[in-house]
């Protein structure tokens, strides 16, 4: 295992996000785990270094399809893949891991000049900043919905909302739900051209890999609305992709964008009753 790319810099370590490196900084507890959509686990908060987690995490990379990697820090938050994502652009990553490690750095550069680094929601946020200052100072795309979720803050920080185009390939879109700010990255030229959205947890796809989930809390199951399900299905009822990759590369392969419209009608279904004929 290689080492840390910034060994002093400190995390939460349940969730990974990334605090700076002042201990004297830190709050009693971390506001992201304290809220009702995460989790302070019984045994308390408890803090890391990036240095601390070089040394025992083990980092893989997996090349997921044409110009498609995901990079897993295993034993790290929560365990997100940050995907890397190469178009004739530069290289955007997404859901960045808790752990930027020197090693996967250098194979990430590799690939070309690194363009953003961007999570899904603030969950995902991880080690944006460490991985921004691996790789060129490269911008990191927070959604101006979810900014105050920050904990550590830098000019390489640039807000966004709405949609924002990353290429003619790739663009980022606002759907809420899960956070107000919850986004996916449409690739138009993923799969061969057929299509993929990376969605974080802004659509959960199930362990079937053939369904999705929309929930406001993930480990607390906490549903969301049929109302909201409803919005979130009709803001992406327009485009079309073959995949969509959630964030511990789980994925729909095929007919990606049908499965999550038949999801989200399920989804509306339960939650509106009716189907407590069934229960």
């Amino acid at each position: 295992m290689s080492g840390a790319v910034e060994p002093e810099a400190i995390g939460c370590a349940t969730c990974g996000v990334e605090y700076g490196t002042e201990r004297d900084a830190l709050p009693a507890v971390c506001p992201i785990c304290a809220d009702e959509r995460q989790y302070v686990p019984q045994t308390g908060q408890a803090w890391v270094t990036q240095g601390e987690l070089a040394d025992r995490a083990e980092v893989r990379v997996a090349e997921l399809g044409p110009d498609q990697w995901g990079v897993t820090a295993v034993g790290v938050g929560i365990g997100q893949t940050m995907q890397v994502i190469r178009t004739p652009a530069g290289v955007m990553l997404w859901d960045p891991t808790g752990l930027a490690d020197v090693e996967t750095a250098d194979f990430i550069r590799a690939l070309g000049p690194v363009r953003l680094i961007v999570a899904s929601h603030p969950h995902m946020y991880g080690a944006q900043l460490s991985w921004s200052r691996a790789l060129g100072h490269a911008s990191v795309l927070v959604n101006a919905a979810d900014e105050t979720w920050l904990q550590r803050r830098d000019p390489a920080i640039v807000t966004w909302s709405g949609k924002r185009a990353v290429s003619d390939a790739l663009y980022l879109q606002t759907l809420g739900g899960h956070f107000p700010g919850s986004a996916i990255a449409h690739w138009t030229g993923g799969a061969g051209g057929a299509g993929v959205v990376l969605a974080g947890d802004t659509i959960m796809v199930n362990p079937d890999h053939e369904t999705v989930s929309f929930l406001r809390s993930y480990p607390n199951r906490i549903p969301l609305s049929a109302h909201v399900v409803e919005r979130i299905a009709g803001a992406i009822s327009g485009i079309r992709y073959q995949q969509i990759w959630s964030n511990f590369g789980n994925a729909i392969t095929t007919d990606a964008d049908a499965k999550v419209q038949a999801s989200a009608r399920r989804h509306i279904g339960w939650a509106r009753g009716d189907f407590d004929d069934l229960t």
